[in-house]
């Protein structure tokens, strides 16, 4: 699973995206209320960046997905993560699936690698090794209700590098397939499906981390830093 993540320094991905696009994107950036920081946990408004007709908005949202259908948004909490194999089947996933899909910027994300037979884990740090922030895949979708636009990030089988510390890790999208992932014309799941998979191992960088970063209230520097 994935569920807390470091989002530190934004100023790199809202560079990137008045790149990505030759107009200015300025009026479609709402960024202020994200939460930022070295050690972000589920329920936080964390920045998504989806697309209508190719028209991009960068905006918070409630890391949790509460449905549209959902009579309690408490459902959100069950919902911080979606199991790529599964989505095109739970009734939770499968119409964002097709019509509502997301990307999450991240600086890194953090796991914790259990040890048979006892209660500690250590906790890993995982970032990109070439960029200063990484694309998670996710899903949106909006609580009519209470007009609550909520997120959740999409999981897969760890690739060999993240294998010995957790069996699962996020779908990271490479900027190149940004564009089709992003694309909300596109409702096939058979060409969707192909993006779901491992990163290369090649791409990460992963190393240990301190145990201050179980806590979620510790959010500095030294969440992040090698022990």
């Amino acid at each position: 699973m994935c569920g807390r993540i470091d989002f530190h320094d934004p100023k790199p991905f809202l560079e990137d995206m008045q790149k990505y696009y030759d107009w200015d994107i300025s009026d479609y950036i709402r960024y202020e209320t994200a939460a930022t920081g070295y050690n972000i946990p589920p329920s936080s408004d964390i920045l998504t960046w989806h697309e209508h007709h190719h028209i991009p908005l960068i905006e918070p949202m409630h890391w949790g997905l509460i449905p549209f259908w959902a009579k309690d948004p408490a459902i959100g909490n069950r919902m911080i993560n979606a199991k790529s194999e599964t989505l095109t089947q739970k009734p939770a996933f499968r119409t964002a699936f097709r019509h509502r899909r997301c990307l999450i910027p991240v600086n890194g994300f953090y796991e914790w690698q259990k040890f048979p037979g006892t209660k500690q884990k250590q906790p890993y740090y995982i970032k990109a090794k070439e960029k200063p922030y990484l694309l998670l895949a996710g899903l949106w979708d909006r609580w009519e209700k209470e007009n609550i636009k909520s997120c959740t990030i999409i999981t897969t089988d760890a690739n060999e590098a993240l294998k010995p510390i957790h069996n699962r890790m996020p779908v990271i999208i490479p900027p190149e397939e940004a564009r089709l992932w992003l694309d909300d014309e596109i409702t096939q799941t058979d060409i969707l499906t192909p993006l779901l998979k491992p990163i290369s191992p090649e791409a990460l960088e992963i190393y240990p981390v301190s145990e201050y970063v179980n806590s979620p209230v510790h959010n500095d520097r030294n969440c992040i830093e090698r022990v």
